[in-house]
């Protein structure tokens, strides 16, 4: 089973990108972000013909969030993160699919420092580790996957001097960020590449691109009953070259298929 992420910076005027991309990659599930599209203009039908069933929360200009599903139907099962009833921005949609419960999840950039922008980001995430840990103790397999705007490491950015100030590379979230390692998810990229520099984003200015002056902001975290199951992980950082491409690659992790128990065969000792 393969899952993408890919933060599409405008589903509708990328959608050539998107519908070459899943024609080429062929992903069973994929997680959109930043499809920037009110509830009512996302390309469902263009989706569809293309062998996927989609739930997504929209929204106007900004945000929103989609799940997409090859040959299955993704039965939704929340699209609010918890914690705060008020909050209207589309940054979290939830799906069942194939046995696995995955939440895709587009956290704020923060920026700039100081200010209400990071102060909502670290709020946002408070309620992202508290519900983490809530699905971490179901025991059941999960996938937490999307733009989680963080720099977990020195590794995942190009100039690490660079950014020591900004919203993505804080201290404060590094730390929220590990805080959700700590509660047993698996970063499913860095588990498989530990000394590698990937990089899932890259500015459309400076020639960031050619350059290669890329971060990873885009991950996959794994819950205890999911993480065994891990046999591959990559980021499509080509898409990031074709024509009107989004600043972000596709990115991806493989899954094996569960282990089936065999049940036990029940015998009557004879008299």
């Amino acid at each position: 089973m393969k899952i993408a992420s890919f933060n599409i910076n405008g589903v509708n005027g990328r959608l050539p990108v998107l519908l070459r991309w899943l024609e080429e990659a062929q992903p069973d599930v994929v997680c959109l972000q930043e499809i920037k599209a009110p509830q009512e203009r996302f390309p469902a039908a263009a989706i569809r013909d293309a062998g996927y069933e989609a739930v997504w929360h929209g929204q106007k200009s900004w945000n929103g969030v989609a799940i997409l599903a090859r040959g299955v139907e993704p039965i939704e099962t929340r699209r609010h993160l918890p914690g705060d009833p008020d909050d209207t921005q589309s940054r979290y949609i939830e799906a069942a699919v194939s046995g696995i419960a995955i939440g895709c999840l587009y956290m704020p950039n923060g920026n700039p420092v100081p200010g209400p922008k990071f102060d909502y980001k670290l709020r946002w995430f408070e309620r992202l580790s508290a519900y983490a840990a809530e699905l971490i103790a179901l025991d059941v397999p999960v996938a937490l996957v999307g733009d989680y705007n963080v720099m977990p490491s020195d590794l995942d950015v190009y100039k690490p001097e660079r950014w020591r100030d900004d919203a993505l590379f804080r201290p404060e979230v590094r730390e929220a960020f590990h805080g959700l390692i700590t509660q047993g998810w698996t970063d499913a990229l860095r588990s498989l590449h530990p000394d590698e520099r990937l990089y899932t984003f890259w500015d459309y200015f400076r020639n960031a691109f050619s350059r290669d002056a890329g971060l990873r902001i885009d991950h996959f975290l794994l819950s205890p009953a999911l993480t065994p199951r891990l046999a591959a992980a990559g980021v499509d950082r080509e898409v990031r070259g074709w024509e009107k491409a989004s600043d972000h690659a596709p990115t991806w992790i493989e899954l094996s298929d569960p282990v089936k128990v065999p049940k036990r065969v029940s015998r009557t000792r004879p008299t």
